[in-house]
């Protein structure tokens, strides 16, 4: 071997280990790891330009996750049968590792980064997303590439009533809250999850169960960084041009009051308040000449953005008032309506401020359920949600690509927000697609989506559990004077500027979802839970204000969404309904223009029929159930049914669904026929009498003509 193995070992207690290693794999990338749990290991790899390219003022860094197919036996879909465009889980997982890693580089390191996770291995019950993020940091631990880290990420979960870290698979089935926390030695940088209404004192025991478990890891990384020379110099790199600290300093003098005052004057458009911030840079830039700014422009424009970003946080710690002249604690005005778009089977409009979701609520049958099939994952899904983020919303014109990461991650946000309330498929036999088209964003615009969401369903007329609304809070903190604000429903600008974002929904009983991302160190659990509650009081707010459009779902739903029965069939059953290769399924739907879908669950066959017409659902009912619950043949009973072929000989008729008789072509007509056509048609339906059985091929005997009027030559 020409390498230099190094291992280090995670012991999780239990038995259970994490392993990491290095020097064996991808050894050209500036770091190269393999993290394994079970049988499940990641391969992350880390590369970093040499410089930053020029005008570059920002870090360029790219995550990617991709699980090969071929790490749990499996082919691709498709086609094509290869890895295609990532899927939306794997999106996911690039987020929560950015998201954790980002805030960690350097301020002034521009340089290109590219981190890339493969899952090579997967044994479906060691979850790799949650190991994703400490494959990425070890992988920076053993290169020389500038990073304040480590950090790490683990998933909790609680199982009847204990919190576990990392829980399998089939543990993950029994949890009634899932989340993934980030974080440092010190501090924690992310949260995300969901969970079935839990208290604000049971979401922070969870996530100090995480970070304890967090810091067991970043040791390891420390440990793993101590035992690979290269680790141990870090590379140097193009810093931004030395500050023109005199030019600061005459920056601030002139602009730094100007800002304060708008920042804290009140003004509630966006619009005006960034016409006025651009007037009081234009009027500093005015007394330079043209050479002047040639040599002093980038200064100019990163001290104004400097001197700016201090006043308005500033105004707000010393005035307590906002940009928009809101306090900490006020939300921005609310306004809702429902029932706006008449062909949607649900719609809401939710406006607070500047920001406005339209959302719509479509229904369906188990045919319409998405389809999952991924390297670990195989199935469906009854409930959909779809965040679309359209330029116009911000005032912005730019092409319109395919969904970005950003719409994926906000989407899947308030669909772990409304799931815990979404009725189960008993009570709701539909599948639930909404999708939130943001018309105007000022921030929060995933909480417009939830509440939207929370107004569209009621408005559907599905029987949610609870009504459930979101706020999103931010921090500003001043560690040299201790002073900390903590904004309720904050602006786009309060987040940029800001030093938290945290998102939180839930219901009158407790927290379904939350998503928060920590941008300064130093946050206490103290002010965690201080957020929390004040969230708490906010989330009421906008619950009370949306339940004064609708409180409570509708009666029943829309006059034009399709309506859909279930019932239960015997197991054995389920193969005759649906006929060899469909055939019976498909010729009930056609005879009664339904849709009816069959699944098997807990030893029974679970039928679904869907249609606009009760008339319809009621027949298609009727023929599955003569099959599942076949009434007797009687000999001598009249019938009536389809005839189903012909033959030179006679006719086969059909006289319940899935059971046919022959109908003689002497038995058709009391006059003798040369041809089965002269007299009756295929699809033709008739009334005939089952005379009797053969007793050698099984089949029914049948006489139309026995109901017929008998002539007298036939005497």
């Amino acid at each position: 071997m020409n390498y230099e193995l190094v291992t280090k070992t995670i012991d999780l207690g239990d038995g259970k280990a994490i392993t990491i290693e290095t020097g064996k794999l991808a050894k050209q990338a500036d770091g190269a790891v393999v993290v394994r749990m079970g049988n499940t290991m990641l391969l992350a790899t880390v590369v970093a330009a040499e410089e930053a390219r020029e005008g570059v003022d920002f870090l360029p860094l790219t995550v990617e996750y991709r699980e090969k197919y071929s790490a749990t036996g499996k082919f691709p879909g498709g086609f094509f049968k290869r890895e295609a465009r990532p899927s939306e889980d794997e999106i996911l997982t690039m987020r929560l590792v950015d998201r954790a890693l980002r805030p960690l580089f350097p301020d002034d390191f521009h340089a290109e980064v590219q981190v890339i996770i493969n899952l090579i291995s997967g044994d479906r019950e060691h979850v790799p997303d949650a190991m994703a993020c400490l494959a990425a940091s070890a992988a920076l631990a053993v290169s020389d590439i500038p990073f304040n880290g480590p950090v790490s990420e683990v998933r909790v979960g609680r199982i009847n009533g204990q919190y576990v870290v990392n829980p399998t698979a089939t543990e993950m089935k029994d949890c009634d809250m899932d989340m993934v926390i980030a974080g440092t030695l010190d501090n924690i940088m992310m949260v995300e999850g969901e969970m079935s209404e839990v208290s604000e004192d049971e979401m922070l025991k969870a996530i100090e169960i995480g970070h304890a478990a967090v810091k067991e890891h970043c040791k390891a990384l420390v440990e793993l960084g101590q035992a690979v020379p290269k680790s141990h110099t870090k590379r140097t790199y193009q810093h931004e041009p030395e500050p023109d600290a005199a030019l600061y300093e005459d920056v601030k003098a002139a602009c730094y009051q100007a800002c304060y005052d708008i920042a804290k004057s009140g003004h509630a458009s966006k619009a005006l308040r960034k016409e006025l911030f651009s007037a009081v840079k234009e009027q500093y830039v005015s007394k330079f000449s043209e050479e002047e700014l040639a040599e002093k422009s980038w200064y100019i424009s990163t001290y104004y953005k400097k001197v700016e970003k201090e006043a308005v946080r500033d105004a707000v710690l010393n005035e307590g008032i906002r940009l928009d002249g809101r306090k900490t604690t006020d939300i921005r005005g609310i306004w809702c309506e429902v029932d706006y778009l008449p062909m949607t089977h649900g719609s809401a409009i939710f406006t607070r401020g500047e920001t406005q979701s339209l959302t719509t609520l479509t229904l369906g049958s188990s045919r319409d359920e998405q389809t999952i099939d991924s390297a670990l994952v195989e199935g469906s899904s009854d409930f959909m949600l779809h965040y679309n983020f359209p330029p116009f919303s911000t005032g912005e014109a730019r092409p319109i690509r395919s969904t970005s990461r950003r719409e994926i991650g906000h989407g899947n946000l308030a669909l772990r927000a409304l799931k815990p309330v979404i009725p189960p498929q008993e009570e709701n036999p539909y599948t639930i697609r909404i999708v939130s088209d943001i018309l105007e964003s000022n921030g929060s615009s995933s909480m417009a989506t939830v509440c939207a969401g929370t107004l569209a369903l009621m408005d559907g007329g599905v029987k949610i559990k609870r009504p459930v609304s979101g706020i999103a809070m931010g921090m500003i903190a001043k560690p040299e004077t201790g002073q900390i604000a903590i904004l309720s429903d904050i602006l786009g600008d309060e987040d940029h500027l800001g030093d938290m974002d945290f998102k939180v929904t839930g219901t009158s009983q407790g927290i379904t979802a939350c998503q928060m991302d920590i941008k300064v160190d130093g946050l206490t659990f103290e002010t965690l839970k201080t957020a929390l509650l004040q969230a708490k009081d906010g989330r009421e707010h906008i619950l009370n204000e949306m339940l004064k459009t609708i409180s409570e779902p509708r009666a029943d739903y829309k006059d034009h969404t399709p309506r859909i029965i279930s019932f239960t069939i015997p197991k054995e059953f389920i193969g005759p309904v649906i006929g060899p290769g469909g055939k019976i399924i498909q010729e009930i739907q056609a005879e009664t223009n339904t849709v009816v879908s069959i699944d098997e669950e807990d030893g029974v066959g679970i039928v679904a029929i869907m249609s606009q017409n009760k008339e319809d659902i009621e027949r298609a009912e009727k023929m599955v159930k003569q099959i599942a619950f076949p009434p007797t043949v009687e000999v001598g009973e009249e019938y009536e049914g389809k005839v189903k072929s012909i033959m030179p000989y006679g006719a086969f008729v059909e006289i319940l669904p899935g059971m046919d008789g022959l109908l003689h072509i002497s038995e058709i007509e009391w006059k003798r026929l040369d041809r089965v056509e002269d007299a009756i048609k295929e699809g033709e339906l008739v009334k005939f009498k089952v005379t009797g059985k053969d007793p050698k091929s099984g089949k029914f005997k049948l006489s139309r003509k026995v109901l017929l009027p008998k002539p007298e030559s036939a005497n």
